[in-house]
């Protein structure tokens, strides 16, 4: 690093108070779990649920969310708020403040690489949600059979115009809120939008559990069946329980620089990560009971939501009002978690390059969504190309997939990875204690896990994700 950037990060972390902290610890569990309770939660959880068999995977899932989620949150929001600054310069700090090389900055750039990746695929993603409102809404659901709501979706895929222009809307909805700043723009944003998006889960479960299915939804995600579950099952809910909690993207070391030193780290993160399951549990009986009724795959895979949901909409009583819910939520979700994943980048954009917060944001904003039409054409125009075909891990993988695999499969673990190793062998316990400032046992617990467990858990997701 030259000695202009030891300056600048000089000059900056005499003067974190001009960046803005959160106004209470409410805010940022609104934040974090806005940034938590994503695509993951709505999407994804469900149907990996319906793939591993149900109830044993949602109690490995729970245990995993405990040794693993819990412990690398913790200390992702600890480095956060110990170096008040983007988690490029917090790395940096917390590195130099140990006596150690400045290397470690690398864990911080591989979470902001990571987050800006991610967010570049995500928003076309929140561009389908979009889509989709507005054809459940004006009935284009409605007693369409399975072959036409296929093609609803294949349509969608293949027309790179309309997929640019949702992803365009996507894009600056997350870039506006970003460019206002903390309380602004992050805070003001998440205060809204996440209740708005509890109410719409509660609505919709509330519909499910009219449908005539809701006890045996209950039943498939709460009663174990332990001989369904795989080993690849197991690691699946560690991976997820990594993803669903934006860990290893520098996302809560960007909303932890922004933590008041009064709040508890750890309460926090176990609030964070309480909310962020019951939501992921509770679209599980949301979605569950109407998949049921109408006599759909609970393993539908990734087609669960645009296509066999919107199979279930057009062929019930209401279907367009509670598809039209779904989907506004579905768009919520996905933009508290795209806010959070411009977040790191723009933040040291202003620390780094001295750039204002609406420059910042803008120019972040515009970068990630030029990088999203590679992924848009992926999936039409560029449908064939395969980049790294010749290696059999990455046989058939288009652009979009690589995106997918490169930053679940690699960045995240790797992050999170680093984050457990560097918080639990190379911190001293002296800085670790005063920053979480917790009662001796809850701090051994805690350390103990970070220390063995976590990155154990962690380099076995990463290895047989690369297998």
């Amino acid at each position: 690093m030259s000695s202009s950037s030891t300056a600048t990060v000089g000059v900056n972390e005499s003067s974190t108070e001009k960046r803005g902290l959160w106004s209470s610890r409410l805010a940022f569990v609104l934040a974090a779990t806005g940034s938590a309770v994503g695509l993951g939660n709505i999407w994804k959880f469900p149907y990996i649920t319906g793939e591993n068999g149900g109830g044993a995977f949602v109690i490995v899932y729970l245990l995993c969310i405990a040794g693993i989620g819990i412990p690398i949150m913790m200390a992702e929001v600890l480095i956060g708020r110990r170096g008040g600054h983007s988690p490029i310069n917090s790395m940096r700090l917390a590195a130099q403040r140990e006596h150690l090389s400045k290397g470690w900055t690398i864990v911080g750039a591989v979470g902001v690489l990571a987050a800006f990746l991610i967010l570049s695929f995500y928003s076309v993603i929140g561009g389908w949600a979009i889509s989709y409102v507005g054809t459940a809404a004006t009935g284009g659901l409605v007693g369409q059979s399975e072959e036409a709501i296929g093609a609803i979706f294949s349509g969608l895929l293949g027309d790179p115009a309309t997929l640019l222009l949702w992803h365009t809307v996507f894009m600056a909805l997350v870039i506006v809120v970003v460019a206002r700043g903390v309380k602004a723009g992050l805070e003001r944003a998440v205060t809204f939008l996440m209740p708005a998006l509890f109410v719409l889960l509660l609505i919709v479960m509330g519909y499910a559990m009219t449908t005539g299915s809701f006890g045996r939804a209950v039943s498939f995600l709460f009663a174990p069946d332990f001989s369904s579950l795989t080993t690849a099952g197991v690691l699946v809910a560690l991976g997820h329980a990594f993803f669903t909690l934006s860990l290893g993207m520098a996302v809560m070391m960007a909303y932890g620089s922004y933590l008041p030193k009064n709040v508890s780290i750890a309460k926090t993160a176990v609030t964070v990560s309480i909310i962020d399951t019951v939501v992921a549990l509770t679209a599980g009986l949301a979605i569950f009971p109407i998949v049921f009724a109408n006599g759909l795959e609970p393993g539908a895979g990734p087609g669960l939501i645009f296509q066999t949901l919107p199979l279930a909409f057009g062929n019930m009583p209401m279907g367009s009002l509670v598809g039209t819910l779904f989907f506004v939520l579905l768009i919520f979700a996905a933009w508290t978690s795209g806010i959070s994943l411009l977040e790191p980048l723009v933040e040291w954009l202003e620390e780094q390059k001295g750039l204002n917060r609406t420059v910042s944001a803008v120019g972040a904003g515009i970068a990630c969504w030029a990088l999203g039409i590679v992924s848009i054409l992926s999936l039409n125009v560029w449908s064939d190309v395969t980049p790294l075909g010749m290696f059999a891990m990455f046989e058939g993988k288009t652009i979009f997939d690589l995106l997918d695999f490169l930053t679940a499969s690699i960045l995240l673990p790797l992050g999170g990875l680093l984050v457990a190793v560097f918080a639990g062998w190379f911190m001293s316990r002296q800085a670790l204690e005063s920053e979480l400032a917790t009662s001796p046992g809850a701090f051994k617990l805690w350390y103990n896990t970070l220390r063995y467990f976590t990155p154990v858990a962690v380099a076995a997701v990463f290895v047989y994700n690369l297998l």
